[in-house]
C-alpha cells in the first residue's frame, strides 16, 4: 500500500467513523435534553458499559489483534486456508459468548455492585439490573461483528466494517424519538436498542463477508491447533483488555459516589472521543494488517513508512483537537448539550472533566499507533506488562486523589495513565529496529504541527473572549460555528504555510475515501 493510498484508507475509515460520532452526538444531545445527568441516565449509562467493556478486550482490544494479522499472512497465502481459520474462529468465539452472556444475565447484580458500587442500597441499582440485562446481548453480536470486520480490514475493505456503527446510534435515535413520542420508559427502550443495533451491525458486515467471497458456513466448534495458537497469542492482549477494562471500572467506581458523577465522565468522555474514534479507529485498523504483511514480506523501510504516516497523520489531527478541548471545554459542553433537564451545574462539572481528558488525547491516539508494532510481530505479553503498570497508575491517582478532588480524580487517573502506556510502549519499541523508528520527516513535522496547534488554541482563546455574550445566549450555537470555523481556519493555515501538513495531501485522502466509500 503506497503512502497516499495509506492515506486514503485512513480517510475512508475517520469518514465513516466521523459520521456514527457525528449520530452519537445527536443521541447525546437528546439524552441530556430528556434526562439531563440523573437516576436514568447514570444507570442506563453504567449497564450500557458493561457489554462496551467486555467487547474491547473480548473483540477489537485483545482477540481481533491477535486474529488479524495471523488472518492476513494467511490470506496472502491462500484464500481458502484464511477461511477455514476464520470460520473455525467464528464459530469458536460465537458459542463461547453464547455462553458467556447468559452466566453474566444472570450475575448482572454482582457485576453492577462491582462496577457502581455507589449505586447499591438505591432505586438506581435495580434500575441498573434490569437494563444491564436486556443490554449484555450485545457483546455477542459486536464481537462476532468486530471479527467479521477484522477479515474485511484485512483484505483492504474498509468502507462497511467502519460504516457498521452508524446503525447502533441510528437505533438510539430511533429509540429515543419512540419513547418520547409513545410515553415509553426512556431508559427501558434505549436498553432494547442496544441488541438490536447489535443485531443490525452484524447483518451488515456478514453480507459484506459473504461478497467478499467468504461463506462463512457453520462449522461445529472445534479447538483446532491453529485455534489454540491464536489463543495463546490473544492471552496476554485479552488480559491487557482486562488490564485497561479495569481502568474504566475504577473511574467509574470513583464517580458513582457523587451524584451525577457516572453522567458527566459519560459526556465528556463521549465528547473527545470524537476526535479519538476518528483518528485512533481509522489509524489503528489501517495500520495493523498492513504492517503485518510488510514485516512478513521482509519490507523494513516500506513498514517503517506505513508507522511513520499513522504517527503523523494521528498528530497532525490530534494534537490541535487536544488544544481546542482544553480551551474551549465550557463552551463546547453548554452548547451541545446544556437544554432541558441538563443544568449549569452539569455544564461546569462535565467541563472540566472534558478539559482533564483533553489532556490525554494524543496519549490515547499514540497508543493506537505504537501498539501494531507489538501486535504485527505477535508479541502480546509486552503490552500487558505495560498495561498493569498503568493500571497502578491509574488505580493510585484515581482512588489517593478522591478525598482531595472528588470525582475528577478519576479524569486525572485515566488522562496519566494513558501517558504511562504510551512511554512504555515507546521505549519497549527501541529494540524492534528502524521499522519501529520514525523518519525524519515525521520528526520535522511534529514540531511544526505543535506549532500551529498552539497558535490555534491562542486564535481560540481570543475568539471565546469575544464571542462569550453570544456563546451563552440565544445565539450560541452560531457563535460556536464560528469558534470552530476560527480554529479551522487558523490552525490549518498556519500548518500550511509552516509545512505542518500539505493541504492537497488531505483533499486527495478525502476523495479517494468517499470513492472507496461509495
Amino acid at each position: 500500500m503506497t503512502p497516499i493510498r495509506l492515506m486514503r484508507s485512513f480517510a475512508t475509515v475517520g469518514g465513516w467513523t466521523l459520521a456514527s460520532r457525528i449520530l452519537g452526538f445527536a443521541r447525546d444531545i437528546l439524552m441530556a435534553s430528556y434526562l439531563g445527568a440523573g437516576a436514568v441516565t447514570d444507570a442506563f449509562n453504567a449497564a450500557f458499559s458493561l457489554p462496551n467493556m467486555f467487547r474491547r478486550f473480548f473483540a477489537e482490544g485483545a482477540f481481533n489483534l491477535a486474529f488479524v494479522p495471523m488472518f492476513s499472512k494467511k490470506h496472502t497465502v491462500s484464500k481458502v486456508e484464511a477461511e477455514v481459520f476464520a470460520r473455525d474462529a467464528y464459530w469458536l468465539m460465537a458459542s463461547f459468548l453464547i455462553g458467556f452472556s447468559l452466566l453474566a444475565m444472570a450475575a448482572m447484580p454482582l457485576l453492577i455492585w462491582a462496577v457502581v458500587p455507589g449505586f447499591a442500597g438505591t432505586e438506581k441499582f435495580d434500575m441498573t439490573v434490569l437494563f444491564g440485562r436486556i443490554a449484555f446481548p450485545y457483546i455477542l453480536f459486536i464481537s462476532l461483528t468486530a471479527l467479521l470486520s477484522g477479515m474485511l480490514n484485512a483484505t483492504g475493505r474498509f468502507a462497511t466494517a467502519a460504516a457498521a456503527p452508524v446503525l447502533l446510534n441510528a437505533a438510539f435515535i430511533a429509540s429515543l424519538f419512540l419513547a418520547a413520542h409513545f410515553d415509553w420508559p426512556m431508559g427501558l427502550t434505549m436498553a432494547w436498542a442496544v441488541p438490536v443495533g447489535g443485531v443490525a451491525q452484524l447483518a451488515v458486515v456478514w453480507f459484506a463477508v459473504r461478497r467478499a467471497g467468504f461463506a462463512m458456513r457453520f462449522r461445529r466448534p472445534r479447538l483446532t491447533p491453529e485455534l489454540k495458537r491464536l489463543l495463546i497469542i490473544a492471552a496476554p492482549a485479552v488480559l491487557a483488555g482486562g488490564v485497561m477494562q479495569i481502568n474504566l471500572i475504577v473511574g467509574r467506581q470513583v464517580a458513582s459516589f457523587t451524584e451525577g458523577a457516572v453522567s458527566w465522565l459519560y459526556y465528556a468522555d463521549r465528547l473527545y472521543q470524537l476526535p479519538l474514534g476518528v483518528v485512533a479507529i481509522a489509524v489503528g485498523v489501517v495500520l495493523l494488517p498492513e504492517l503485518s504483511r510488510r514485516l512478513q514480506e521482509g519490507e523494513t523501510e516500506r513498514a517503517r513508512d506505513a508507522f511513520s504516516r499513522g504517527m503523523e497523520f494521528s498528530l497532525a489531527l490530534t494534537l490541535p483537537a487536544a488544544v481546542a478541548l482544553v480551551v474551549i471545554a465550557h463552551p463546547l459542553i453548554s452548547v451541545l448539550f446544556q437544554r432541558g433537564a441538563f443544568t449549569v451545574t452539569d455544564t461546569d462539572s462535565t467541563a472540566l472533566a472534558l478539559a482533564i481528558y483533553g489532556l490525554g488525547l494524543p496519549a490515547f491516539v499514540l497508543q493506537k499507533v505504537l501498539q501494531p508494532l507489538y501486535y504485527a510481530r505477535e508479541d502480546t505479553r509486552s503490552p500487558f506488562r505495560y498495561a498493569l503498570n498503568s493500571m497502578v497508575v491509574n488505580a493510585a491517582l484515581a482512588f489517593g486523589l478522591m478525598p482531595f478532588i472528588g470525582f475528577t480524580a478519576a479524569a486525572w487517573g485515566t488522562t496519566l495513565a494513558a501517558w504511562a502506556m504510551v512511554f512504555q510502549l515507546w521505549y519497549g519499541a527501541r529494540p524492534m529496529g528502524e521499522a519501529a523508528q520514525p523518519d525524519a520527516r515525521m520528526y520535522d513535522r511534529f514540531w511544526r504541527i505543535a506549532l500551529a496547534s498552539a497558535f490555534m488554541g491562542l486564535c481560540l482563546w481570543l475568539a471565546a473572549q469575544v464571542l462569550g455574550p453570544m456563546l451563552y445566549g440565544p445565539g450560541r450555537g452560531l457563535a460556536l460555528l464560528i469558534l470552530v470555523g476560527a480554529g479551522i481556519v487558523s490552525y490549518f493555515g498556519l500548518g500550511a504555510l509552516i509545512g505542518a501538513f500539505r493541504l492537497s495531501d488531505f483533499r486527495a485522502a478525502m476523495r479517494r475515501g468517499k470513492k472507496e466509500a461509495g
